[in-house]
C-alpha cells in the first residue's frame, strides 16, 4: 500500500446550520421501515431516498466545487488507470458520476462517448465541464436500464460504497460491459474516517454510556476481489491508497463531508447528537489525533479495482506472454 498523502482542505466559510454531519434532524425518517427489492437476503443498510436528497442538496449549494477536491483527487486516480490502457473506448459509462470528477481528467482520444448516470438529478445541472460528448442519465447504481453488453468501458469513483447489494452491483456492471469491457473503479475503505469514528464513540460513551454508528460501514479489500470473482470478472487488480486531508477541526470535517454529500444515510443511525457530546468528541479528536500546529488529520482509504470481461482473445494473449 502507498504511503499517505496528504491534503490540506481548502479555508472556506463555516456556512449557518453546518453543525450536524452524520446525523438528520428528522427522527421520522431514521424510524421509517428500510425498502425491499434486493437479492434475496440481501442486507438494507442504506436508505437510498435519503442518500439520494443529501446528493441533490450537495450539488445546489452555491459553491458545490469547495468540497469536491478529494472527488477530484480520486477521479484523477481513476482517470491515470483508464489512460494506462492503451485503447480508445468508443463508449463508456460512468456510474455514479456525480458532477464530472472523473471525465474532466479525460479526453474524446480516450472516450469517444461518455454515459454519466447518478441517483442524484441536480448533479447534473452543474456539471464540469469537458470534451467528451456525454449523456446525463438519472439512475440507480443497483438498477442500470441498460441492455447487456453496451459498453466498453465501465468508471466508478466514490459511489458504489452506498449501494445496497454490492454483489448485485458488480453483476449488473458486469453484464452491460462487453466482452473484452473493463470496469475501473474507486470505493472508500474500512479504515476512512477512523479518526472521526473513534472520537464520536468515547465521546458518547462518556457523556451518554453508549454509542450508535455515524460513520457508515465500509467493505473490507479482503472481500472485493471475491465479490468482482463472483460476478464475473477476471484479471483483477486491487490497491489501496490512503489519503489524509487536514482541518482545522472536527467541525470543519463534518462540514466538508456533508458538503460533498457523503452524510450517513444508514437506518440505523441516531437522529440526534447532542450539543456537548459533540463539543467532546471534538476535544478528544484534537486530544487524540490533532498535529502540532493545531490541525486535525482525516484518513480516507481508497481502494481501486479493475476487472476484465471474458473474451477470447484474453485467452491468446496470456498463451503468447506465458511463453
Amino acid at each position: 500500500m502507498a504511503a499517505a498523502r496528504a491534503l490540506w482542505r481548502p479555508g472556506l466559510p463555516v456556512p449557518r446550520g453546518c453543525g450536524r454531519l452524520w446525523v438528520q434532524p428528522g427522527r421520522a425518517a431514521a424510524a421509517a421501515p428500510p425498502p425491499s427489492g434486493a437479492s434475496p437476503g440481501a442486507r438494507r443498510p442504506f436508505d437510498r431516498r435519503l442518500k439520494r436528497k443529501q446528493k441533490n442538496w450537495a450539488a445546489l449549494r452555491p459553491r458545490p466545487a469547495e468540497c469536491e477536491y478529494l472527488r477530484d483527487e480520486v477521479g484523477g486516480g481513476v482517470a491515470d488507470r483508464v489512460l494506462d490502457i492503451p485503447r480508445t473506448f468508443p463508449l463508456a459509462l460512468d456510474l455514479g458520476s456525480g458532477r464530472g470528477y472523473i471525465a474532466r481528467h479525460l479526453n474524446q482520444e480516450v472516450i469517444e462517448k461518455l454515459v454519466q448516470v447518478d441517483i442524484a438529478e441536480n448533479v447534473f445541472k452543474t456539471t464540469v465541464e469537458s470534451e467528451i460528448p456525454t449523456v446525463s442519465v438519472v439512475a440507480d447504481e443497483e438498477f442500470l436500464p441498460f441492455k447487456e453488453d453496451t459498453f466498453d468501458l465501465v468508471v466508478s469513483s466514490l459511489s458504489l460504497h452506498w449501494v445496497n447489494d454490492l454483489p448485485k452491483a458488480f453483476r449488473e456492471i458486469h453484464q452491460v460491459l462487453k466482452p473484452d469491457g473493463v470496469f475501473i473503479g474507486a470505493m472508500f475503505g474500512g479504515d476512512t474516517l477512523y479518526e472521526l469514528r473513534c472520537s464520536l464513540q468515547l465521546a458518547e460513551l462518556e457523556r451518554e454510556g453508549g454509542f450508535s454508528p455515524h460513520v457508515s460501514p465500509f467493505v473490507a479489500v479482503s472481500d472485493l476481489g471475491h465479490l468482482l470473482s463472483r460476478a464475473g470478472f477476471n484479471t483483477l487488480t486491487v490497491d489501496t491508497d490512503e489519503i489524509q486531508v487536514n482541518y482545522p477541526g472536527l467541525f470543519e470535517v463534518m462540514e466538508d463531508l456533508q458538503g460533498m454529500g457523503e452524510s450517513n444515510c444508514s437506518w440505523n443511525r441516531k437522529p440526534l447528537l447532542h450539543r456537548d457530546t459533540m463539543l467532546a468528541a471534538a476535544a478528544i479528536y484534537q486530544e487524540i489525533y490533532g498535529n502540532s500546529d493545531g490541525s486535525v488529520p482525516a484518513t480516507f482509504q481508497i481502494f481501486y479495482m479493475i476487472g476484465w470481461k471474458f473474451h477470447e482473445s484474453q485467452v491468446t494473449e496470456a498463451q503468447l506472454f506465458s511463453v
